[in-house]
């Protein structure tokens, strides 16, 4: 075997290089103390790389892998590991963190290439984390990983299916945790944003112990985190509504003191016969409030839906007259209706009235802004050497997370309309409403305090093995990992409706009259939300590696493995919940699993070797093959190349299959109510009543990825190195929902009538508008077609010394050149450059600076993170109909320093988001008026650090 080349040292280093650069989103660089005797060039040298089961004495594969070790996620105050992934330019798309307060249900996660959480595998050393979370969770959070304990973590970003199976779509997280640790370490941080609020405080400690036999690794931290509101920040304190004079502080049609819409066919006559014979209005039919007509064209001519047919053939789409006549119909047909209009009724402040914006209830106020947790992790590693050959080894985790997150009082509303009866109803609404007509209501529970969310979330991941080493020099390893999620999350101030409408058929419970929602009356009827869920991961892993024999470039390595994989997953809602007496439709329980086999193979074949251009040349290649017990059985490949030209030079490339499996929850998820944001003419709310679940029915996702590029570190610019990668990703099959947008606008038109009915994508959603004028759809996951995304990283890092000082610069850039995504008919829906109400942000450049210089005792980093401007998603169709269509592009500006005072102790602090930049505002935002899976909510935030070691 040729030994190793000054190509492959010149390599390396740019490679360490590019890594140092592609985490300048943190402003941290490789751990530089000389009390631990490691490079970072060392640590990299005794590690077996992500993306390949092949050790190697070069760490250089065809697949890009960035690097960020312990000093560097400690450099930045990071109490998490999802503050410095979230960061990366490769991450896009939705990622849960600390400011999103509806719906994250206190996780964190980590998305490569947008292409979602779900398609990004999490490992710990090398080997599966159990999923965390509540419910049946499908996807690991972030928080349950200690950071104390993390030696580095190694971000592939490229599919990776043949070597680890399913979910490495975008790429892999694989974080090492410490094992050969020696000494005790402390480290005491707080820190507190520019307002005031969000204050974290954390405390870990590290020790371990090597002795003859082995060595042992304990870990522990605490960290607690508070709360930040809405209310507090001028860019969140009231939900921004757009209206024909601008902006305006507007809010929830679902008011404080009650809203009332009356019924527009109040006595209207019925002399038609649909096909099972019920009665129904057909045209010409009147009643208190106006007069079904037909609907014409500007010609006269009868109007024809997308399917061709005429309104003869749909009467629901024929809509009585009122003042406020829309295109379905002429008020001057009939003009004995007068000034009759439909009632649109405000309870606010005790007397009624007209409704107006001035009427919307401002829930913003007592929302989160960043939420508050408290998490405690537990953790030990262990060695222990039974032969010269073999040696057991063990991991234990142990985290346990309370977290909260708070809205504004629910909003309740009536499923079936309520009759108006003077004779023992609220008699302030005689003249305001007919006597027996069927009113819609809907409340904000203002009296009965806000909706507070709490989880109670513990994770357990245990891992004990066998590894060793034959006479030939094989390696081999052995190991059993057992996981387990258990949660309890609680709602509180919810309402029983059922109960409600009960006691307003019986007589008992006037829901017009004010008093009637304070105090011992509505006490009955509030009750806490308790649900509980889980999971649970047991995998049996063999792998056998080696040199198989020499080729003349040099010898062949080897590697093979069999995997066994099960997983189940649970979900029990609150009993009243699961009966739809919540108010929002039930929640159904979630209940399954599945195991699979999956046998693997490696190769790493020498092509060329010290030859012009070519001073090495190498192919690697890797197949999967699964069985699994919900699908069946199918496999995955993939082909890489890396070539040395010369000692400045290599270029490196792939193509590879990759997989993702449905989940337990996707598989078995029970139908579910979720209010997303969406922005539609035909309906003044906010928010959908979206149902979502899952789909026995579905089947893997599959996807071809192809990637290429270069790593160049010229050798006369010494320290300067620079790489290029493209990626392209093609997803077939994929398991998704469709944007809520997207399908509020194919199936409804601007007053609210279906239309593309004889879409698949409009039959499925079932969609229409209730009675308070909210549109309820349903957007289940279903396999719908394709997910398409390509791009490039472009990385530039620079070491260098100046006035006295050590300096590096790292310059880190990902282009999105292509984002598409097919709906079950085939269109095609455009992400690239925009942002989104729900799914996150696309931008087309996001790049991140950082510049470290240290001295002899001292280091001050500044960093730079930039994000391009985008479009609005939900003004796609017509920008001119949105207030703000676009965002601008934002520079975040980060400076953080460390002294060390001795070879004890050592200080650090720093201050994030220097400028105090505002998130912006833009047309069909996702909370907070803006998009807080994308952009810091928080602002000028402040931190300190001691440590200590010995």
């Amino acid at each position: 075997m040729s030994s190793m080349t000054l190509t492959a040292s010149a390599i390396r280093k740019s490679f360490i290089a590019v890594a140092a650069s592609s985490v300048a989103l943190s402003g941290f660089s490789f751990a530089e103390d000389a009390a631990e005797g490691n490079t970072a060039e060392e640590k990299v040298e005794r590690i077996q790389v992500t993306g390949s089961r092949i050790k190697r004495a070069d760490m250089e594969t065809s697949s890009p892998v960035s690097i960020i070790d312990a000093s560097a996620i400690m450099a930045g105050g990071s109490t998490s590991i999802d503050d410095v992934l979230q960061k990366m330019t490769s991450t896009g798309g939705a990622m849960v963190n600390a400011a999103v307060n509806n719906g994250s249900g206190g996780d964190a996660s980590i998305n490569l290439r947008g292409l979602g959480s779900n398609r990004t595998l999490v490992l710990v050393n090398g080997r599966r984390m159990i999923a965390s979370g509540t419910g049946a969770a499908s996807t690991v959070d972030l928080n349950t990983i200690p950071v104390a304990m993390i030696q580095r973590i190694e971000v592939l970003k490229d599919g990776a299916s043949a070597v680890y199976g399913t979910d490495a779509i975008a790429g892999v997280v694989n974080i090492i945790l410490k094992r050969d640790f020696e000494g005790f370490e402390m480290n005491v941080q707080t820190g507190i944003s520019g307002q005031g609020d969000a204050d974290e405080s954390s405390i870990d400690f590290v020790m371990g112990n090597s002795f003859d036999k082995g060595n042992i690794v304990i870990g522990g931290q605490y960290t607690k985190r508070g709360e930040a509101s809405q209310a507090d920040r001028d860019f969140s304190n009231c939900p921004i509504s757009e209206g024909a004079d601008g902006l305006y502080c507007g809010g929830s049609s679902y008011s404080q003191g009650g809203h009332i819409w009356g019924d527009s066919q109040h006595l209207m006559t019925m002399s038609g016969v649909d096909e099972e014979g019920n009665a129904i209005v057909i045209n010409g039919d009147s009643g208190y409030y106006g007069k079904y007509v037909q609907r014409l064209n500007d010609d006269g001519t009868v109007w024809l839906d997308d399917d061709g047919m005429s309104n003869d053939a749909f009467y629901n789409s024929w809509t009585a007259i009122t003042d406020t006549a829309s295109v379905y119909y002429d008020a001057t047909v009939d003009p004995t209706f007068g000034d009759r209009s439909v009632p649109d009724i405000s309870g606010r402040g005790g007397e009624y009235h007209d409704f107006t914006n001035d009427d919307k209830y401002n829930y913003s106020k007592d929302s989160y802004l960043s939420t508050p947790m408290e998490r405690l992790n537990l953790s030990f590693s262990g060695t222990y050497e039974l032969s010269d050959s073999i040696t057991f080894f063990t991991e234990a985790m142990y985290s346990k997370r309370w977290s909260e997150q708070q809205m504004a009082p629910q909003p309740i509303w009536n499923s079936a309309a309520w009759a108006y009866d003077s004779s023992w109803m609220n008699k302030e609404l005689v003249g305001l409403v007919q006597e027996g007509e069927k009113l819609d209501y809907g409340r904000r529970v203002v009296e009965s305090g806000t909706r507070d969310f709490t989880q109670v979330v513990d994770t357990v991941r245990i891992v004990v093995g066998l590894e060793g080493e034959f006479d030939n020099g094989w390696t081999w390893d052995a190991s059993y990992n057992k996981g387990k999620n258990d949660s309890v999350d609680t709602l509180a101030n919810l309402h029983n409706i059922g109960s409600i409408n009960d006691a307003v058929l019986d007589k008992t419970f006037d829901p017009f009259t004010q008093s009637s929602w304070e105090g011992e009356s509505i006490a009955p009827y509030i009750y806490t939300e308790i649900n509980s869920g889980g999971s649970e991961l047991d995998i049996v892993a063999a792998t056998l590696s080696g040199e198989v024999f020499e080729l003349p470039a040099g010898i062949v390595g080897f590697a093979a493995g069999y995997e066994f994989r099960k997983e189940s997953a649970h979900f029990t809602p609150d009993s009243l919940t699961a009966q739809g007496l919540a108010n929002d439709p039930r929640v159904e329980p979630t209940s399954g699993e599945f195991d699979v086999n999956e046998i693997y193979a490696e190769l790493a074949i020498p092509l060329l070797s010290d030859l012009p251009l070519a001073q090495q040349v190498e192919l690697s290649a890797a197949m999967r093959y699964f069985d699994y017990s919900t699908f069946g059985s199918d496999n995955t490949w993939k082909l890489g190349l890396t070539w040395r030209m010369t000692d400045d030079l290599m270029v490196r490339g792939g193509l590879s299959t990759a997989f993702r499996a449905p989940t337990v929850d996707e598989l078995y998820g029970g139908k579910s109510p979720s209010f997303e944001q969406i922005v539609h003419p035909a309906s003044e709310q906010s928010q959908a009543e979206v149902t979502v679940g899952g789909n026995p029915l579905l089947t893997p996702e599959e996807a071809d990825i192809t990637t290429l590029g270069l790593v160049y570190s010229p050798s006369f610019v010494e320290g300067l190195s620079f790489t290029f990668d493209y990626f392209d990703i093609q997803i077939s099959n994929t398991i998704t929902s469709v944007d809520n947008n997207y399908i509020a606008n194919q199936c409804l038109d601007e007053t609210g009538n279906q239309i593309n009915s004889g879409t698949a994508l409009c039959q499925s959603a079932n969609i229409a508008i209730d009675g308070t004028g909210r549109i309820t759809f349903d957007n289940g996951l279903q396999n719908i077609g394709e997910t398409n995304t390509s791009g490039f990283d472009i990385n530039v890092a620079y070491a260098f010394e100046g006035f006295g000082l050590d300096w590096k610069a790292g310059l880190d850039s990902s282009i999105l050149s292509d984002y598409e995504e097919f709906d079950q008919d085939g269109n095609a829906v455009d992400y690239r450059g925009y942002i989104t109400g729900g799914a996150g942000a696309f931008a087309e450049i996001k790049t991140n600076f950082n510049l470290r210089a240290s001295g002899d005792n001292w280091s001050a980093t500044y960093e730079a993170r930039y994000i391009d401007g985008m479009d609005s998603f939900a003004c796609k169709d017509d920008p001119a109909d949105c207030y703000a269509p676009s965002v601008d592009s934002i520079v975040y500006h980060d400076l953080s320093a460390t002294y060390d005072v001795n070879n004890t102790l050592r200080l650090s602090g720093g201050v994030n988001n220097i400028l105090d930049e505002e998130p912006p505002y833009y047309s069909g935002n996702n909370d907070s008026n803006t998009d807080p899976y994308t952009y810091d909510v928080l602002g000028r935030y402040f931190f300190v650090r001691a440590s200590v070691k010995f």
